[in-house]
């Protein structure tokens, strides 16, 4: 391990606003009887404003998403989630430096983020940029077996925005939404192009992934639906994967134009 990841983890050592809970705490019973963390349920402590409501940004990267979009609503509370400490090391640093009182992040896989948030805790999540994952339904993040993790702590009409220039995911997505009668409170193909249907901050406030895609003249698009109470959902019967699959196109990467590439390196976003 390099000299600088070694210097970045020992540094999240001393952030406040950063929680990095041990795995094999949470998994002490095995990983479908995840143990809760002591934090769930009391997320509100850790912000200046206690009672504020609580979004996620779930696979937040280096957090520079999660951090903008706090420091424009500051009538909100803001954690960023993603495995990787060396990248949330920018944002945690960040917001320690501003003393940024409504921002935190959690170090830790998403599979596990039921363990974390009580019912009716949070009020919004953000997927912004997730690897669509073509091969693998139940590793999407806007799968059936995601939403029933979201749904045991989002509060009731609880909203879910995905932002994303994978054509895959987005009708995939839109799928489910058919499927289990989710409310599709807004929806675009092309975001920038229908900019004035939405508040500003949907354009203004871009990840690093988004910029480069637009670069490259891709379209971002945008979804925006609610989650009410419900305990199943299942996966839609008219989507057709192969299709979608065939039309996803590719993306230049760090110097390499092909899909896998853009699917392995946004797995650790």
């Amino acid at each position: 391990m390099g000299h600088d990841k070694l210097r970045k983890f020992a540094e999240n050592e001393t952030f406040a606003c950063l929680l990095q809970p041990s795995a094999e705490e949470l998994l002490r019973d095995g990983y479908f009887a995840l143990r809760d963390h002591e934090v769930k349920g009391h997320w509100g402590e850790r912000f200046a404003d206690p009672a504020a409501p609580l979004v996620l940004e779930l696979g937040c990267g280096k957090g520079e998403y999660t951090i903008d979009l706090a420091q424009r609503d500051p009538s909100k509370n803001y954690v960023g989630v993603d495995i990787k400490g060396a990248r949330l090391w920018k944002g945690a640093k960040y917001a320690t430096q501003h003393a940024l009182g409504n921002v935190g992040f959690l170090r830790t896989r998403i599979e596990f983020i039921s363990a974390f948030f009580a019912p009716g805790e949070v009020s919004e999540i953000w997927l912004t940029f997730s690897d669509p994952q073509v091969k693998s339904e139940n590793s999407r993040l806007t799968s059936p077996v995601f939403l029933e993790r979201y749904a045991r702590f989002l509060a009731p009409g609880g909203l879910i925005h995905l932002k994303t220039d994978s054509q895959f995911l987005y009708q995939y997505t839109l799928a489910v939404c058919r499927a289990n009668n989710l409310p599709v409170l807004a929806a675009s193909e092309d975001l920038y192009a229908e900019a004035d249907r939405f508040a500003p901050a949907l354009t203004e406030v871009q990840t690093f992934y988004e910029s480069m895609f637009r670069d490259q003249g891709y379209p971002i698009r945008y979804l925006c639906f609610r989650i009410d109470s419900k305990e199943s959902f299942v996966s839609p019967e008219d989507f057709d994967s192969d299709y979608w699959r065939s039309v996803e196109g590719h993306r230049t990467l760090f110097g390499r134009d092909t899909a896998e590439t853009r699917r392995q390196k946004l797995k650790g976003r």
